[in-house]
């Protein structure tokens, strides 16, 4: 594991803006069985090269070191993970470190159903499956791919494995979904899973991202009490990507509001990629390679020096900065130019866990 001789409690590590280190994205893998036009949107991709890929021991190790620092909640995140094979491997191991209290999983549900039972059993807290809409030719028209029903399957099998605090992530585009949050809160009630509308963001740059496809948090909640009458914000947001809000009949929902209203202030969490990038921020266009200096044999002292250092230097506020753009009339297409990201795969936000 981590070589860590740490013990006790931490004391908290913070950036230049008094931001603790405490929630790591792991990506598993970058490669995705699906296509969706605002995240992998061309017909072919640079893959990371199979060799530098971090297997599950290097991946416990450098979580080790995070946990170290302060982090205790993990997400393992793609591409799509469950690609990866034997996964539930990677949760036992993670999970013999005391100090990761809460793993989570985000996958777009196709092999779900298959892997559910095994992964409940590796004792995974929490998942999270996206769908973006419930309409099966809307689905294959965003993803190129026809597997609606393969996620639907996947879906159900979540509490039937044991899972609760089941969540579904839905990407809501104007034009595209607008007219299915309705349907989907209900669907959510139905499925015991509690349903979050992200913002559309204009992350990576091989999307077809503008400003006027934005559902915004504004007009989803104009939406949904057009319909439901009275939505009530729930108060206890913190560093949660999420801000929650209550139906008359105790139905909860989330916003995550990215775009027009960026949360950087208390953002707490980190990216490593599957071949050991380490970014601080989701727009952040530079990182840190930690696979170069676990393979070269870097103590655990000198690992953690690395990973204090970048978190206490950190000045990351991307959505921010990017919200400033359009203040400025600026923000117009994507973040970066495809010809970059075909340079550099770490860039596209498949690779980093989105």
């Amino acid at each position: 594991m981590s070589e860590s001789n740490m013990s006790g409690p931490l004391s908290a590590v913070v950036d230049t803006f008094d931001r603790p280190l405490k929630s790591l994205r792991l990506s598993v893998t970058d490669r995705c069985n699906l296509r969706c036009s605002y995240c992998m949107p061309e017909q072919d991709y640079v893959w990371l090269p199979r060799e530098d890929v971090l297997t599950f021991e290097e991946m416990a190790v450098l979580t080790g070191y995070f946990t170290d620092l302060g982090v205790d909640r993990v997400r393992l995140t793609g591409g799509e993970p469950l690609l990866r094979r034997d996964v539930p491997q990677l949760i036992r191991l993670l999970l013999q470190n005391r100090r990761v209290t809460d793993i989570a999983l985000t996958t777009n549900g196709i092999l779900l159903a298959d892997q559910a039972e095994a992964l409940y059993e590796a004792g995974l807290h929490r998942i999270t499956v996206s769908l973006d809409t419930l309409k099966p030719e809307r689905f294959r028209q965003l993803t190129r791919r026809d597997e609606f029903a393969r996620v639907m399957e996947g879906i159900e099998s979540v509490a039937r494995a044991g899972f609760t605090g089941l969540k579904l992530d839905t990407v809501a585009i104007r034009g595209f979904n607008d007219d299915e949050l309705v349907a989907l809160i209900e669907f959510g009630r139905q499925v015991q899973a509690e349903v979050r509308f992200i913002e559309y963001m204009d992350v990576g740059g091989a999307n077809e991202w503008s400003q006027d496809k934005v559902l915004s948090q504004a007009a989803i909640l104009t939406i949904l009490s057009g319909h439901y009458g009275a939505i009530e914000p729930l108060p206890e947001r913190g560093a949660a990507p999420a801000q929650r809000f209550l139906l008359r009949d105790g139905t909860t929902f989330g916003i995550i509001p990215s775009t027009t209203t960026p949360f950087c202030a208390v953002c707490d969490r980190s990216r490593v990629t599957a071949d050991g990038m380490w970014y601080r921020c989701l727009y952040a266009t530079s990182g840190t390679d930690l696979r170069k200096s676990l393979r070269a044999g870097v103590s655990a002292d000198e690992m953690r020096a690395l990973i204090q250092t970048g978190w206490e230097g950190r000045r990351d506020r991307g959505a921010e900065e990017r919200k400033a753009l359009e203040r400025e009339g600026l923000r117009v297409g994507g973040l970066i130019g495809v010809e970059k990201l075909r340079e550099d795969p770490h860039l596209e936000m498949h690779a980093r866990g989105g």
